[in-house]
């Protein structure tokens, strides 16, 4: 396991293949549902299951590190088939993260004004519903963890916000944490300072 929590990878030689089981902060696990809702399409002569959208979409949307934001990924999905999205099941996936699909929903709205027809308005109202609805949390918790690895840190470190992946829903513990924190600092590059001199 090259990730106990979220990633394996299969090895053959120089060949390898990533076995994606959860998103790596801890959610969004590949459950049946991933296969029921599966499109059975042919690549390469070869008979195969491709990703839902309303799925693709609910895992994409907490990637929003630094370096890698899947935003625009999202937002393609939905200008080319918003129209045709399972809308209460995508709303259902969140769950209590509605407000993390809510703000896809302005950015796509904003991206495309001319577009806003592809979200349904009951959608829309329901979110923006909730938002006004919504009450004040009682619980110190920072979910921004939840979003990127590394740039909540202070605030589950220093400013005594409690960490949201250490909740029981989130698939993580407290070593999980770690190397995934760790690996943060391995995909960011160094700057090129021989560059910078010239």
């Amino acid at each position: 396991m090259t990730s106990p929590h979220w990633l394996a990878k299969a090895r053959h030689g120089r060949d390898y293949v990533d076995l994606i089981f959860r998103a790596g902060n801890g959610l969004c696990e590949v459950d049946d549902c991933w296969f029921a809702r599966a499109h059975d399409h042919e690549l390469l002569g070869m008979p195969v299951k491709l990703c839902a959208p309303e799925e693709m979409i609910w895992m994409k949307a907490y990637i929003m590190e630094r370096e890698r934001f899947d935003g625009a990924d999202i937002a393609h999905l939905l200008v080319t088939c918003g129209d045709k999205l399972d809308w209460p099941h995508l709303v259902r996936r969140f769950g209590p993260d509605w407000r993390v699909l809510l703000s896809h929903l302005v950015l796509f709205g904003y991206t495309y004004p001319s577009e806003q027809g592809r979200i349904p308005g009951s959608v829309m109202d329901e979110l923006i519903g909730r938002l006004r609805k919504e009450s004040p949390g009682q619980e110190q918790v920072c979910r921004g963890t939840l979003l990127s690895r590394k740039q909540y840190l202070v605030d589950v470190e220093k400013w005594g916000f409690r960490d949201a992946r250490l909740e029981k829903r989130v698939h993580m513990d407290s070593e999980d944490i770690a190397q995934w924190t760790k690996a943060s600092a391995k995909d960011e590059k160094e700057p090129d300072t021989a560059a910078l001199k010239q």
